[in-house]
């Protein structure tokens, strides 16, 4: 109900002239079932306004998907754009898919949403990240183009600049710049708020100490796991590749964990 009243908003205030439409589309076919066909007629006023309603305008279902994938289980669709078909299109080329993606975006976005609302199954969500994956490969294709424009003419790169930064809990993080109107030697508001000998105080040396030591606890069970694990392995299937074992798991020392009583199984290969 809330959907078809936010869809009759979007017909009141569009103004759109309705008198002879057909209802061929399902929202027409929606409409009239709920509010009846005397309520998508207009006023003679609405209809001396001069509107322009192309074709393009009037199908408001291209927000959402097609119907006959309505209720399915899955959609077939293709894989996402790769970065070497992107470089071989023109930057024309490049800005019409770009806007297509987008479309398609916010398609399958509203028709999340909706399945979200009527609590069903959206279909196929793995269409989300195809496309989210095909505009990040785009917008690298278009920023190779840019720092390739910008190497040529300036000698630079033409990227935001940035630097290392702390911030208050004494993380390091890349601070990308940005232009102000008035520079911070001359900013007073800026250096009132400026905290001060934060980065040597010691609360925040306490809170890295602690910090440091979770990650080096979380890198050494995560070793530990590891090593177990080929010794797990070794133990059931003696015959596997050790070089292969060796690219999987390049933390852990292979003749360590053969030497060790753990990897030993009820067979002669490991002895």
């Amino acid at each position: 109900m809330a959907f078809l009243m936010r869809v009759k908003t979007l017909y009141t205030h569009s103004k759109l002239v309705l008198k002879n439409h057909s209802c061929d589309t399902v929202l027409g076919r929606i409409w009239e079932r709920q509010f009846g066909k005397s309520s998508m007629l207009c006023s003679d006023q609405t209809r001396t306004t001069n509107v322009n309603s192309s074709e393009i305008n009037k199908k408001l279902m291209e927000f959402f998907d097609d119907s006959k994938n309505w209720g399915e289980d899955e959609v077939r669709v293709g894989r996402a754009w790769c970065k070497d078909e992107l470089r071989i299109k023109s930057n024309s080329d490049l800005h019409k898919l770009w806007f297509v993606l987008l479309k398609e975006k916010n398609m399958l976005l509203s028709m999340e949403h909706e399945s979200n609302e009527r609590m069903r199954l959206f279909p196929s969500p793995e269409r989300l990240d195809k496309v989210q994956e095909s505009m990040n490969n785009l917008e690298e294709v278009v920023r190779e183009r840019n720092r390739a424009y910008y190497m040529l003419e300036t000698g630079e790169d033409g990227e935001r600049p940035g630097r290392l930064a702390i911030n208050r809990l004494g993380y390091r993080f890349f601070y990308k710049m940005k232009e102000y109107a008035v520079p911070y030697q001359r900013n007073l508001r800026w250096w009132r708020r400026l905290p001060i000998g934060y980065e040597n105080s010691a609360s925040v040396n306490s809170f890295l100490r602690l910090y440091r030591e979770q990650l080096y606890l979380s890198k050494k069970k995560l070793r530990t796991r590891n090593l177990n694990h080929v010794q797990h392995l070794l133990r059931r299937f003696p015959h596997l590749d050790l070089e292969a074992i060796r690219r999987r798991y390049p933390e852990v020392d292979i003749e360590k964990a053969r030497s060790q009583r753990r990897a030993d199984g009820s067979h002669e290969f490991n002895s």
